[in-house]
This record gives C-alpha cells, structure tokens and sequence, in this order.
C-alpha cells in the first residue's frame, strides 16, 4: 500500500474504505462478510475507514467498533454528524452547536473509542453559520474527542470561512470520472489551503466497474431513485463501461483499478474511499495503487468520456437541495 497525508504529517493508505454500504442503501447487509473485510483491509494495509452516524442509524458504527476498538492503533476513523431520517425515510440535516455536542457523544459510545480521528460535518446547514458549527467542532478538540475536522459536500466559500476558525484538515464530496463538478474551484482551492480531498464514490457507485447491471437493482438500493441509474441513461452508462473495461484490459487491470487510478492521478492531496462490504472487492481496489498512467492512457479516457456524455445527473432534485450551494470563489 502507498500513503497519503493528512493534516500536518499524518500518512494514511492512498486508497480508503468507504463503510456505508455495509449497512446502508445498497441492498441488504451482511455482516459476517463486512467483518471479514474489515479484517482483510487491516491486512492490506488500508487503514482510513470511513462511516457516519446515519448509515444504517447508527448500525454503522456499532459494526465497526467489533474490529476498530481492538485494533484501534491500526485504524484511522472518520465519522461525520448531522443527518437525522423520520419515520417516512427523509433526511434532514442539523449542524448547531448543541446538536454537534450530542452527536459527537453518541458516535464515541458505539465506536467503543475514546476519540474520534477525523469528525466531519456531513452537509452545511444553511439555517447555522458555519462558524459557529466549526466553533463547536473545535471544542471537541480542545477536548480531546476529536483529532481533526472535515466538512462534506461543502462549497469554497464554506470552506474558507470554516477554515478561518479552525484548520480543516479533509473536505469529501463525491468525485468520479462521470462527477467532476469539484475539479472547478473545490479541488483547487483544497490544494491551495493544504487540505486533503476525499472522494466518496470513486467508481460512480459501481457504475465504472463494468459489473453493474442498472436493471436489476433491488427495490432497496438507494441508486434506483437516482437520474444516473435509470432507464434513461441506461444504454448509455452501459456502452461507457464496457467501453471502459475495454482500456482497462489493454492496460492489465481492471476497471474499478483504472477508475480508482485515474483519480489517484488528479493530485497526491487526493486520498478516495470506494465503499465495499466484499473482501473480494476490496482487494482489487487495493491494486488501483500500482496502475500507473500515462499521458496518452488519460487522454484515452477522455475521448471514451466525450463519446458517451449523456450520463446522467448524480442526484435526484431532493438529494441535491442538501448540497452546499453557494459556489463563492477561489
């Protein structure tokens, strides 16, 4: 495994472990097999876990504390806060002072950890400035509960302004060859401050794997309601991965290496976490590290990119309201 780092002088494998699918919208969970891969991520050196305390209401959490609490000087955690769902499923977003304090408390108790590696606040609320979320993030420092801080799906001028309070040390948004919104002013402005970017969703939720069968997606999987998963885009998205597995194969990996390489390739500030609860999965991922494009390898992708350019949006309209909208400036 190579590494990354994070914050002042902290290395964490080049490719993470997004948890959420282990308990959360992508189909049922098992357990036994998500354990199992935890185990194989500590064998292959991956040791930045990603989750948060809405996967799977907090079911999430409790999962990993089987394998973080033991093994906690081997894994670096990030959790995120913020997400609430009601009774019918929908989310809302709370980032006020009191509510970060409570929720912070409840994470500790079901990781089984005295303190939290990395604490993100999962969206901005736009009812709370963001000072004063980041305020009360940074008590937790002070604390002791948490090491660093991070925001999600933030804009620039949300960045800069938590930044202002306290040294954010990660910003994650969702980042793929078929999502590139952030390549605009998030990444270069992530680089500028010293900021590590994490991309959630490297492989377009499975999309760019080339295993993904759009149609038989379970009544269950959090991708049916999403534009880029359906009927629509179908033709489309699938011609794409074939045609992408295609490269692939010329180049000895396989798709899921090839995206994941790609985006290693964008910035050595750029550390993503591609979600799997299959150990199978998991160790193809860890390859993506010895992929090594070329010039000529990425200007291929480019070309089979503009070939097929109907992909879809990432997010349906209700989805797409609790990312920060305000742009602002590098």
């Amino acid at each position: 495994m190579e590494y990354r780092t994070i914050g002042p002088n902290e290395h964490l494998s080049a490719i993470g472990l997004g948890c959420m699918s282990m308990s959360h919208a992508y189909g049922e969970p098992n357990d036994p097999e998500s354990l199992a891969t935890l185990h194989t991520a500590l064998d292959l050196g991956i040791t930045f876990w990603d989750t948060a305390d809405v996967y799977g209401n907090g079911q999430n959490e409790e999962l990993l504390s089987q394998v973080l609490a033991p093994n906690r000087g081997k894994v670096f955690i990030a959790t995120k806060f913020g997400f609430t769902m009601d009774a019918t499923g929908k989310m809302t977003f709370t980032g006020s002072p009191a509510y970060v304090k409570r929720a912070v408390e409840a994470s500790l108790r079901r990781l089984r950890i005295e303190t939290i590696d990395l604490y993100y606040a999962h969206r901005i609320d736009p009812n709370v400035p963001v000072e004063e979320m980041v305020g009360a993030m940074a008590e937790l420092v002070t604390e002791g509960k948490v090491r660093y801080l991070g925001l999600s799906e933030a804009s620039v001028s949300s960045i800069r302004k938590a930044h202002a309070v306290h040294p954010i040390s990660a910003v994650q948004s969702e980042y793929s060859l078929l999502t590139r919104e952030v390549e605009q002013n998030v990444l270069p402005a992530c680089k500028e401050l010293g900021i590590a970017f994490i991309p959630f969703s490297p492989l377009a939720r499975g999309l760019m794997t080339n295993t993904l069968d759009i149609g038989q997606l379970g009544a269950n999987d959090f991708r049916k309601k999403l534009p880029r998963y359906q009927a629509q885009h179908q033709e489309n998205n699938q011609h794409l991965a074939a045609g992408f597995a295609e490269l692939a194969a010329q180049l000895g990996c396989s798709p899921a290496q090839l995206a994941l390489a790609w985006v290693l390739a964008q910035g050595e500030h750029i550390i993503p976490i591609p979600g799997t609860k299959k150990r199978k999965n998991l160790r193809d991922n860890a390859g993506s590290v010895g992929v090594e494009l070329s010039a000529q390898h990425l200007h291929q992708i480019e070309e089979l990119l503009a070939n097929y350019p109907h992909t879809g949006e990432r997010y349906d309209a209700a989805s797409q309201q609790l990312v920060d909208k305000d742009t602002g400036g590098l």
